[in-house]
């Protein structure tokens, strides 16, 4: 049952006048639900209430916190076809799409409970005492990672399951031992509402502190703007604009105590085309990258908004291919009436720029909030002259960049902003011949794809999602896959404890039989 309130640790409330509902793009209809936006009152006893259960849950075993996390996505799974309603309700997202990122969302939170079984990631390393050591004794020194604290999430926009309110930034900081206040997104404020409640069944059937998870709504930024200045809080995780994570990172910056923001933020995600794939398959890419532009209305981080390739006579071939099958593609509902007019503002800035030429286009009437895919083209030195077209345009975009030769490309590449992924098609001999661009690219992304699509994330240890600035505020850290979750701690180091005080993981024993390293040695075996 959606209630429209808010979750302050396990208890209800609705203490605010401020309400609003949800949108549902695919009727074009406000939602009947209301929501009743968080109070500062309320806020303030959510993030009190997390800082106490922070006491308690930071001590809480791998073997204890994993089972809170399986019980979770059991509760998620048990939420059953309302949370598909809601979530299509609420997004214009068709059930496949919402089927597969609950899936998504339950495998991550069952992955991080695997490697909290697990256990060798808090990176045990001990380097015990040398008393007879001359000139100086040696002391005995352990180290481990250990929980930052209570932990602000921002719920995202285009993924409401999996990088929302039970998703990778908080399953992330879960595991990691930290308390989770969420800032519901309000564009699915009742999907939302839905996963908090299976949160905090969870948390109370396995027996975790109250004010382990609160769940706030929010119709604007003011109660984002306050979770993050509040003083108890100790990290903050984002994924959205460029403007919001920056305004947010800032923010944080700012505070007489600053704290780390885990912002994923915007991204072109460069695709360069090199010349003996465009001889061999210029068609057959043109008719890949006609269904990537156009996935899920374009609305994903790693939507590929930019093509570089050399000016030839098979690049014009795969410009022609690219026009004609991108238009084929029927359009698809986009989130929201707000996103739909931004991408449409973006999309009509673009190509009014000088120098832009418009490939192709869908013409035709659409339903409302339907966004209609177009890709332009635009000559290397225009390019290079004019920075607003090297900006994300959230929807079904991109923009074919025609360099004059290698060193041109080159220098595209060199001048683009951080980037979350970056592509390279070729064949045979190209890699090779183009070796200076392809080491120019990799200087700019997080991840580099051969011969593939950028769009999809796997979720596994390998994926890195994150890259320089501004695709993220730190290009160190992924916000997929379990090593997310050294976002959401710090190293910390015991000198001479007595070892019946120390944490399992440092203790002779090993009762955890975990990985270690003993006097720079890795092993499992006891000291």
């Amino acid at each position: 049952m959606i209630t429209g309130k808010n979750y302050i640790g396990n208890t209800l409330s609705a203490l605010g006048s401020k309400t609003y509902t949800t949108f549902n793009p695919q009727k074009n209809t406000k939602n009947t639900i209301v929501f009743t936006e968080a109070t500062s009152d309320e806020i303030n006893d959510a993030a009190v209430l997390a800082s106490k259960a922070f006491q308690t849950y930071s001590k809480k075993s791998g073997k204890e916190k994993a089972a809170f996390l399986r019980v979770i996505a059991k509760e998620i799974e048990a939420l059953g076809e309302k949370l598909i309603e809601v979530y299509t309700s609420e997004s214009g997202l068709p059930t496949g799409r919402a089927m597969g990122e609950r899936g998504r969302t339950v495998g991550q939170l069952r992955a991080f409970a695997a490697h909290l079984e697990e256990g060798s990631w808090v990176s045990a390393s001990i380097d015990t005492a040398q008393p007879n050591r001359q000139p100086i004794p040696k002391v005995d020194l352990r180290k481990m990672l250990v929980p930052l604290g209570p932990i602000v999430v921002f719920g995202a926009s285009n993924f409401p399951l999996a990088f929302s309110t039970a998703g990778g930034d908080t399953a992330a900081a879960l595991a990691a031992g930290c308390p989770v206040l969420v800032k519901s997104h309000p564009m699915h404020a009742g999907t939302g509402e839905l996963v908090a409640s299976a949160i905090i069944k969870a948390a109370q059937n396995t027996g975790m502190p109250n004010g382990v998870f609160s769940n706030l709504n929010s119709s604007g930024i003011e109660v984002g703007q306050k979770l993050v200045q509040h003083p108890v809080v100790k990290g903050v995780g984002f994924t959205g604009s460029i403007k919001g994570g920056r305004a947010l990172f800032d923010l944080a910056a700012n505070r007489p105590e600053p704290i780390p923001v885990f912002a994923e933020m915007g991204s072109v995600n460069p695709v360069v085309i090199l010349p003996e794939a465009l001889q061999e398959k210029a068609s057959e890419w043109a008719k890949t990258y006609a269904g990537s532009i156009t996935l899920g209305a374009g609305q994903f981080c790693t939507n590929p908004g930019l093509l570089l390739a050399i000016k030839s006579d098979q690049l014009h071939q795969f410009s022609q291919v690219l026009a004609e099958e991108i238009v084929k593609v029927e359009p698809s509902c986009m989130l929201h009436p707000a996103i739909v007019g931004a991408y449409e503002s973006n999309k009509a800035n673009v190509v009014s720029q000088n120098g832009i030429e418009v490939l192709a286009g869908y013409s035709q009437e659409v339903k409302g909030n339907y966004g209609r895919q177009i890709v332009s083209k635009v000559d290397g030195k225009t390019f290079l002259e004019n920075p607003s077209l090297h900006q994300e345009v959230f929807g079904p975009f991109s923009l074919l960049v025609e360099c004059e030769d290698k060193q041109q490309l080159e220098q595209v590449v060199k001048q683009l902003e951080g980037q979350l992924t970056g592509t390279i098609i070729g064949e045979g001999e190209d890699v090779f011949n183009h070796k200076n661009v392809t080491s120019a690219l990799q200087d700019r992304v997080g991840r580099i794809i051969f011969n593939g699509v950028p769009t999809g994330v796997e979720v596994c240890p390998s994926m890195q999602h994150g890259g320089p600035y501004p695709a993220s505020t730190d290009a160190r850290f992924t916000a997929v896959g379990v090593d997310s979750i050294r976002r959401w701690v710090r190293p910390f180091s015991f000198q001479s404890w007595p070892n019946n005080l120390l944490p399992d993981a440092l203790k002779n024993e090993n009762p955890l039989e975990i990985l270690r390293t003993v006097n720079g040695v890795k092993t499992t075996t006891k000291i």
